[in-house]
């Protein structure tokens, strides 16, 4: 099956894993967040004094951790988006928002009962940023080792409780529901990704290469699978903005100090405005 083959079939019979924007129009793609809420909302405060009919918007991952506001992060996105497809023209479709490392890990520990190693996943995951969330929705992480102690019964409660306190929070478990793996245009020329891809895979089969990347992607020497321009919001080795020919990284460091970047591209890719709050 050739390339374009395989992204027609994939957008058609996976509608909820990708999500196919609009070729031909300019394309706003925000960088990684990490609870960053007075960042967003100065960003959003800028786009939308930039945006024009017809514009489209990817976020492109790690909404949660890091950050001291996840929750009022989350609020943030639900409040702009609400704002944005209320414009004349502007359609559901036209706001995208991708899945990022911290939401596969926030999903993950929700089912952290099903673990092999809950005690080792559970530490992994505190050193990549997940404290920020569990305690935004009520969690405390020494309670959890305790309730790992005590064994699954007690662990199914504890991420039980999380879920809960979620499902509290209007529009959340929606939002966490609804996350795609990665956004491309129509007409095949741009890829919208979390922290890259694994240039040997086709689309289909990146797996965990969409939340943490791929050594070979800031490699890449020809066109991932026939797309002008791959664009990410995750650099784990934060090396900044970064644009080249092949690949855009929008990574500034929000959440790790750095302010946070959002770029208009457009149909082309090329980059007609970038903002940074």
């Amino acid at each position: 099956m050739s390339a374009e083959a395989e992204r027609s079939s994939i957008s058609v019979s996976d509608p909820n894993i990708f999500a196919t924007l609009r070729g031909g129009g300019r394309i706003w793609a925000v960088g990684a967040i990490r609870g960053e809420h007075g960042r967003l909302r100065s960003l959003h405060g800028a786009m939308a004094q930039e945006c024009k009919p017809g514009d489209q918007v990817v976020y492109l991952g790690d909404y949660l951790g890091y950050g001291p506001a996840v929750l009022e992060t989350v609020d943030e996105l639900l409040t702009f988006r609400r704002a944005f497809i209320a414009r004349p023209g502007v359609e559901l479709e036209d706001v995208v928002h991708l899945r990022g490392a911290q939401e596969e890990m926030w999903q993950k520990l929700l089912q952290l009962q099903f673990a092999p190693n809950p005690a080792e996943v559970l530490r992994w995951m505190l050193d990549h940023g997940i404290g920020p969330t569990i305690a935004a929705y009520g969690g405390n992480p020494d309670e959890g080792f305790n309730c790992i102690r005590d064994g699954i019964l007690a662990l199914t409660r504890w991420t039980g409780q999380l879920r809960q306190t979620m499902r509290g929070h209007d529009g959340h478990t929606t939002l966490m529901s609804v996350l795609k793996h990665a956004a491309f245009t129509d007409d095949n020329l741009l890829l919208f990704t979390h922290a890259g891809l694994d240039p040997t895979r086709p689309l289909s089969a990146q797996m965990d290469a969409f939340w943490w990347g791929s050594s070979d992607f800031v490699a890449m020497a020809a066109p991932y699978s026939g797309f002008r321009l791959v664009v990410r919001g995750s650099d784990r080795r934060h090396r900044g903005v970064a644009i080249s020919a092949l690949i855009a990284t929008l990574d500034s460091g929000s959440g790790h100090g750095g302010p946070l970047t959002a770029a208009c591209f457009g149909a082309d890719g090329t980059i007609l405005k970038m903002l940074e709050a």
